[in-house]
């Protein structure tokens, strides 16, 4: 089996992975990080998004493999000890989420959004977040979170 390196939440890790393994399954499967979620399989639903180099990407989309060498940060490691990530503050302060299933994919979305953009529109963040799907709540308080969230980021509260 080949071997896949990389940074996941600023640490070096390895392991033997069979070559069709999906970041995803990676993640949770060799490195117990349950936070990125499997929800469709398929890319559509977004609950599995994480940032690869600082981007967003659907996890279920990408081979483990394909990542050799890259630098991957899942939900797990956005809060600094006890502190969270701003945008992980205003979804809590401001209720965009309920099952929180979608929540770790949405929160991901949103910063990767708000990197591009600081300064979003209603419209822009419900554009943004097309790919992730939530099934309980009517992305009112989401959209709010995303406002307040990029809003604190561009303060300097964020990274």
């Amino acid at each position: 089996m080949p071997t896949v390196k990389m940074t996941v939440n600023g640490k070096a890790v390895s392991a033997d992975v069979e070559a069709r393994t999906l970041l995803v399954h990676f993640l949770r499967d060799a490195l117990s990080l349950t936070g990125t979620h499997v929800g469709c399989d398929t890319g559509q639903c977004g609950a599995c998004t994480v940032h690869v180099n600082g981007k967003a990407v659907k996890s279920c989309n990408a081979l483990a493999l394909q990542l050799d060498g890259a630098e991957i940060t899942t939900i797990e490691g956005l809060a600094t000890g006890d502190t969270l990530h701003p945008m992980q503050e205003a979804f809590r302060d401001n209720h965009g989420l309920q099952c929180g299933f979608c929540t770790p994919g949405m929160v991901m979305s949103a910063i990767d959004l708000a990197n591009k953009k600081s300064d979003l529109s209603d419209s822009e963040i419900r554009a943004g977040l097309d790919g992730n799907i939530c099934r309980c709540t009517g992305y009112h308080n989401i959209v709010k979170s995303v406002k307040a969230g990029a809003a604190a980021m561009r303060s300097g509260q964020g990274r």
